[in-house]
């Protein structure tokens, strides 16, 4: 298990027992995120499907392949979010993804900013990736500031990128390279 402070904030690889909390934040969330993500059938939102989905992630991480981080009050008492490093590529590419989402009772507090910025940081430092790349809807204006607040730059716009609930949706492609992080932080 990988663990990860901030000053808010517990983030930890999710583990096995973490499925009925991850369940139950995906069924809080459900149409909260269904704007910008598309509605998964009601298997989905069960705990054995998220108990199957953290053994999925489980072994990605081990095949250093996806890292998968519950976002947790500084107590870890409650779940509140989760965010993943996921589709890692090695040479030539050296690049993964990134993705989270905020329970909608914690948004517009930082949280999303605080934890895309301790997992860049894992990503660059401990899995020594060059390229950290996100898709994000220009709708999502919140998500747009949490990836610019965390120094990623628009690189330009993927038209007709990702079939959600209906309809293609035009999406962002943010990146944070490995140089500009550390000129930044340095």
């Amino acid at each position: 298990m990988i663990r990860i402070e901030s000053d808010r904030l517990h983030l930890r690889t999710f583990v096995e027992t973490d499925a009925k909390k991850l369940a139950q934040l995906l069924q809080r969330n459900k149409y909260f995120w269904a704007t910008y993500e598309p509605l998964h059938d009601a298997e989905y939102y069960t705990e054995e499907a998220q108990y199957r989905k953290i053994l999925e992630g489980i072994h990605l991480q081990r095949s250093n392949r996806e890292y998968s981080f519950g976002i947790f009050t500084k107590d870890e008492e409650e779940l509140i979010g989760h965010i993943s490093l996921y589709a890692i590529k090695r040479l030539p590419y050296n690049s993964a993804f990134i993705g989270y989402s905020i329970d909608e009772r914690y948004t517009g507090k930082g949280i999303a900013t605080e934890a895309v910025k301790e997992v860049v940081q894992f990503g660059l430092n401990v899995v020594n990736l060059h390229r950290i790349e996100a898709y994000v809807s220009p709708k999502n204006i919140a998500s747009v500031k949490v990836l610019e607040k965390a120094n990623f730059k628009k690189e330009g716009l993927l038209r007709e990128l990702l079939y959600i609930n209906g309809s293609w949706e035009d999406h962002y492609i943010y990146a944070l390279l490995q140089e500009d992080y550390y000129r930044k932080n340095n």
